[in-house]
């Protein structure tokens, strides 16, 4: 048995190393080979010959290569990321959406590839676009078999689909405008803060703001994975417009400062790297800002030109994403040490910048990395600027000049370091504005939730009706099941059985089984999946507020108001359960003699022991006199004086006609507590049975729960899965 077990776990392990890690990883590789593997067109005259459909070199195939290029960038980082992140939404995005995307790419790759490279006939570049399409197939079908029993319904689907056309938006091509409509109108003029400028600038502020609120409330896995997806699919649809030639030509690489900004990003939030993260947070923000200000393109650039979307997505990715990243709290916000770290790492970028800006231009390839060697943010600041631009060093190496610009460079660092430490303070200002917000939508929250409960009140009539009911005390489960949204298996399943007015209730299991389920549900904390749960007569779903009010309730994990005495407390529950200053006084003063606390009741809950919060725990559970009291594991931590003075508390509450249901794995007290018990096991009921039958039979309730919860099924001395009926 154990080699079967170990068997299978091997062949689960090696699934999850193929398809979670080597073939993503190769699926990775090929695509980043493909993207280097052809002189593309992208970067040629033909370029600008390729302007709107008409003009393109397959002819109406031209939209469809286009769109399926965008489509496979968008399946690459779906698949990739999928062994990392199990959302439903991305699920159903594997199963519906990316095995259609690389079925065209197969049926299309040889167009593409000409598209890409203007050349016909077998290649390296088709070779790619064929694996790239293949092992995506693969991956795809993989999770297309594992979650292919999972529901999915219409609603489900379409926010799918939306969302999947949203992911085409960062992953396209910064080609794609112009090839599909053409460079557009000349006259525009994307600079000088003119109408159309600020458009650009608009939509830096819309975008991330729409994000914000789009993702606030989602989980964290959600989170990561939209950020990491937008900035590996803009770094992706960067890096179409590079070839081959760009890996042997270091000139070429795009080591502008917000042009690192797209590799360090999706780096950072993949691995964690938090210290770098905050020289993009503090040095890469503030530059592209800087640069969308005073955009280094010419006044004659169209505006559906390829230059116009490489610069505007490259900076508004290197503008939003790191300010969205703390405003989500992927990464804390920053203090004084990070700052300083983002200082050293822009130190060492800006002597890197500064050596190829001289090494490469004195060698015949004029760069100008961080507009520092050339007069082009001087231009803008006036003559003083220029004139100490003008003052340079050189040096003669080889009969080669290498200018620098000592005094002007030097000033370049230490005034960016000095709005770096402005941009701290406005980012100081943007927190308390955010916090205060926070606090706003925390505190309308809390009125809608209050209102929601007001509105489940229901009305004077009928709470007065339900408070002099009386009802027979009772518990039922009638095929009681549960499963977690996220979840493919159910943590309690088909749970059925009744406890009667008058009993001591014992609940047992291991940890895990589902004993805490099946209690949360009972009290309404949990929503029940299947089946019905009556507590005196009142179906815990369709009449819950009439079920609260006969159910006291102490769970595993207290949960107290600790600024509270434990008077006022008490006090405060009772006003919850609308119980009169006559009862709620005269049931204090007798749990207090019970509980020996007396000398402690008005004092600060804080103060309290583990012991006395327990205590105070249940007695605001049984002020109202509950027809029905719960208990999760109440006994856990108490000394031997408070387990006896709980258990006496149980049995008189029993002895008056009310139900005492509780789970513990002190069995030898439950033996001693109980009339009947059940036991679960991975979520099923296993047996109900009578703790006087189980001593008859000649063993212990020790021995029989073992027995149970072991693998001794075929023992006659059990009776598995005893059902209502038969108890009764």
């Amino acid at each position: 048995m154990e080699n079967v077990v170990l068997e299978n776990n091997k062949r689960i392990d090696l699934k999850n190393l193929i398809f979670k890690w080597i073939l993503p990883l190769f699926l990775i590789l090929v695509f980043i080979i493909r993207l280097f593997s052809y002189t593309s067109m992208m970067n040629s005259s033909n370029l600008e010959q390729w302007t709107g459909l008409k003009n393109g070199p397959l002819g109406n195939y031209t939209l469809i290569c286009l769109i399926t290029i965008t489509l496979q960038i968008v399946s690459n980082l779906i698949i990739a990321s999928r062994g990392f992140f199990n959302f439903k939404t991305l699920r159903i995005l594997t199963r519906i959406f990316v095995i259609p995307s690389y079925i065209l790419g197969l049926i299309f790759s040889s167009k593409i590839s000409f598209l890409l490279s203007g050349k016909t006939g077998f290649s390296v570049l088709l070779l790619c676009l064929i694996l790239e399409a293949s092992l995506g197939l693969i991956i795809s079908g993989y999770y297309f078999i594992i979650d292919f029993k999972e529901k999915i319904n219409f609603k489900e689907l379409l926010i799918a689909g939306g969302i999947f056309i949203l992911l085409l938006i960062p992953a396209m091509p910064n080609y794609f405008p112009q090839m599909v409509f053409g460079l557009g109108r000349k006259t525009l003029d994307f600079r000088n803060i003119t109408p159309e400028h600020r458009l650009m600038l608009y939509v830096n502020v819309v975008v991330p703001v729409t994000l914000y609120f789009s993702l606030r409330n989602k989980g964290q896995d959600v989170i990561r994975f939209t950020l990491i997806y937008i900035s590996c699919a803009v770094l992706a649809g960067f890096m179409e417009g590079y070839d081959y030639h760009s890996i042997v030509e270091p000139w070429a690489w795009p080591f502008h400062l917000c042009n690192t900004a797209l590799f360090i990003i999706p780096l950072c939030l993949i691995f964690k790297f938090k210290r770098l993260f905050y020289f993009t947070y503090f040095i890469n923000v503030l530059g592209a800002f800087l640069a969308m200000l005073m955009p280094n393109y010419g006044s004659n650039v169209n505006i559906m030109s390829m230059r116009i979307f490489t610069f505007w997505y490259n900076h508004w990715i290197a503008f939003f994403m790191p300010l969205l990243i703390v405003a989500l709290k992927v990464f804390d916000r920053p203090k004084i040490k990070e700052f300083i770290w983002s200082m050293v790492w822009f130190l060492a970028y800006f002597i890197i910048a500064l050596f190829f800006n001289v090494y490469f231009t004195g060698i015949g390839h004029e760069v100008d990395y961080f507009f520092m060697n050339s007069d082009f943010i001087a231009d803008k600041l006036g003559r003083w600027a220029e004139n100490l631009f003008k003052l340079s060093a050189t040096i003669t190496i080889n009969g080669k000049d290498f200018v620098f610009h000592p005094i002007y460079q030097i000033l370049f660092f230490l005034v960016y370091v000095v709005l770096g430490l402005g941009v701290w303070f406005i980012y100081s200002e943007f927190f308390r504005i955010a916090d205060n917000h926070y606090k706003l939508h925390t505190k309308l929250q809390i009125i809608k939730q209050y209102e929601y409960a007001n509105s489940s009140i229901p009305p004077k009539e009928r709470r007065e009706e339900i408070m002099n009911s009386n009802p027979v005390a009772s518990l039922v489960l009638k095929n009681f099941s549960k499963k977690y949204s996220t979840s493919k298996v159910y943590s309690v399943h088909n749970a059925s059985f009744e406890v009667h007015a008058g009993e001591i209730f014992g609940f047992l299991g291991p940890n895990g089984a589902g004993k805490s389920t099946i209690i949360k549900s009972i009290v309404g904390i949990q929503q029940i999946t299947d089946g019905n749960i009556e507590v005196c007569g009142y179906d815990v779903k369709a009449d819950a507020v009439a079920c609260k009010y006969n159910i006291g309730y102490v769970p595993d994990h207290y949960a107290l108001y600790e600024k509270l005495t434990g008077r006022e407390y008490i006090n405060y529950i009772a006003d919850i359960y609308e119980v009169s200053n006559e009862e709620r006084n005269e049931r204090l003063e007798k749990y207090l003699r019970i509980f020996e606390m007396e000398g402690n009741i008005d004092s600060k809950i804080r103060t309290y022991s583990h012991g006395m919060k327990q205590k105070i725990t249940i007695m605001a559970a049984l002020v109202h006199n509950p027809k029905v009291w719960i208990l999760d594991e109440p006994l856990t931590g108490l000394d031997p004086n408070s387990i006896y003075q709980v258990k006496e508390c149980m049995k008189a509450h029993a002895a008056e006609g009310n139900i005492v249901f509780f789970s513990s794995h002190l069995i030898d007290i439950v033996e001693k507590l109980c009339q009947r018990i059940a036991i679960i096991k991975h979520g099923e009921i296993q047996c109900v049975a009578d703790v006087e039958d189980i001593e008859k039979s000649g063993i212990s309730l020790e021995q029989y729960y073992l027995d149970v919860i072991g693998d001794n099924s075929n023992d006659p001395r059990i009776e598995n899965k005893v059902n209502i009926d038969e108890q009764a």
